[in-house]
């Protein structure tokens, strides 16, 4: 592990302050007198608890959380040590748990509710027993989350360090024989072994013409050849926090083909990076990698999108796209991720996690990427 990778994979967990999320809230939602959040990664963001049942209300100068026995301990030390000066009510069924949620909103006349998150079984139930006063809302609490805070941005660099460091590793070992699932395994050991709660996702390896022309490859006991490219996609879960990179890599000496789409598919990729700033819309960033891959004939292969949020989520706002209409500001985290995929060499995909400053963007994810081969093993 580097000195950088390692101060950054070590280092102290980083407290997140939530107290100033309800007031962002509720800054935003316009008419309503209360809101239901029932997602458990809004409840998360909101609140800090962690737990798998839990629906907050927020009301114009008060957060309740309503949980079952389970989690009532649990919740009341979550939100302190989180800033959420919030109330925590327990029900031990699921009818006083609606009881509860009834009382604390009797005087809301307009109840927000996430339409996106909510089943109709749960609509029901809700409009049952608040007839007339529910109000459909999409993304007052994801809006929120796009900005990422200092400590949330910490939390993803040493995500970031962590997955740079087991990539580091394991690299050199790709010689003739390793299978994909052994690889695989290294990578989620080490970044265990290097602070991280466990993988950020499904970890993707794919090697050669049949598995890394499929973009989401889920690893087999496929043996790594000499002449196949192999696609390494990794990331790592700190704090909750997700981080997301691939690097590409030939075994062997690239054939002419291979390191074509290589130079093109880095080149497109550097490119996207460096377009990143506040004020470019996703499209615009999508048809910088897109435009580069087609003008070198590999566009009809570039089948996916250039990227998309990450944060409490692998995949959240906003996704980088041919049909994006976001906007990029200060403090979001995105992908930056083109690839081509053929079946008569493989798939080259390369990709950095970006946070966007006030001034472009920064590469989180650091592991080099200037050539397809992989790295020796140190000699010392």
């Amino acid at each position: 592990m580097t000195t950088d990778a390692a101060a950054h994979a070590t280092a102290p967990d980083t407290v997140l302050d939530v107290s100033a999320r309800a007031p962002r809230v509720r800054a935003s939602w316009g008419e309503l007198a209360a809101l239901l959040v029932g997602d458990l990664t809004n409840v998360r963001w909101l609140t800090g608890f962690t737990g798998s049942a839990g629906t907050v209300v927020l009301l114009p100068d008060e957060v309740v959380l309503i949980t079952d026995g389970r989690y009532g301990d649990q919740a009341e030390r979550q939100l302190a040590a989180a800033g959420c000066a919030g109330r925590v009510l327990v029900g031990r069924t699921a009818g006083e748990q609606l009881g509860l949620l009834t009382e604390v909103v009797a005087e809301a006349e307009r109840l927000g509710f996430e339409s996106a998150h909510t089943s109709h079984a749960r609509w029901v139930q809700l409009s049952e027993a608040l007839p007339g006063r529910l109000v459909p809302t999409t993304g007052l609490i994801e809006a929120g989350r796009r900005t990422k805070d200092p400590a949330e941005i910490a939390l993803m660099q040493r995500a970031c360090a962590i997955a740079d460091a087991a990539l580091a590793e394991v690299a050199p070992t790709l010689v003739p024989g390793r299978t994909e699932v052994q690889v695989r395994n290294d990578l989620e050991r080490l970044m265990r072994e290097f602070g991280a709660t466990g993988p950020s996702y499904e970890t993707i390896v794919a090697t050669g013409p049949v598995n890394a022309p499929l973009p989401h490859h889920r690893p087999t006991d496929t043996a790594i050849e000499a002449g196949h490219t192999v696609i390494i996609d990794v990331g790592a879960l700190v704090g909750g926090y997700h981080s997301d990179m691939t690097r590409t890599y030939v075994i062997g000496d690239p054939t002419p083909l291979q390191q074509e789409v290589y130079d093109a598919v880095l080149a497109a990729q550097v490119a996207g990076v460096a377009a990143v700033r506040p004020g470019i819309t996703t499209q615009e960033l999508d048809a910088v990698c897109r435009g580069l891959l087609t003008e070198a004939g590999f566009g009809p292969w570039f089948s996916h999108g250039t990227g998309h949020g990450v944060g409490l989520l692998i995949h959240e706002d906003p996704f980088v796209n041919s049909a994006g209409g976001w906007v990029l500001q200060e403090g979001d985290v995105v992908t930056v991720e083109p690839g081509v995929y053929r079946g008569d060499f493989g798939g080259v995909r390369v990709e950095d996690l970006v946070e966007v400053t006030s001034t472009g963007g920064r590469a989180l994810t650091t592991t080099p990427k200037d050539s397809p081969c992989p790295p020796s093993r140190p000699t010392t």
